[in-house]
């Protein structure tokens, strides 16, 4: 294998886990969070305010390996 190939497998790889960890961490967040406002309705504003906090800081995750991966492919 040359260089840019295993470049690109690099970028994959980085773009394959940095987006599948952050997808599945956000659905058990949303899924937490209707099962927690199903239990105790009236904390619904809390928790979707909890809620919305954490899918944004996984999202981040996803949002730090793109800037890797395009570090990766333009370095």
């Amino acid at each position: 294998m040359d260089a840019q190939t295993v470049q690109l497998l690099a970028v994959a790889g980085t773009i394959a886990l940095g987006s599948i960890a952050p997808a599945i961490a956000i659905g058990k967040i949303g899924s937490k969070g209707v099962e927690a406002i199903g239990r105790n309705p009236e904390a619904a504003g809390k928790v979707q305010a909890a809620m919305i906090l954490a899918i944004a800081f996984a999202e981040a995750v996803a949002i730090y390996a793109l800037v890797v991966a395009l570090i990766l492919k333009f370095v």
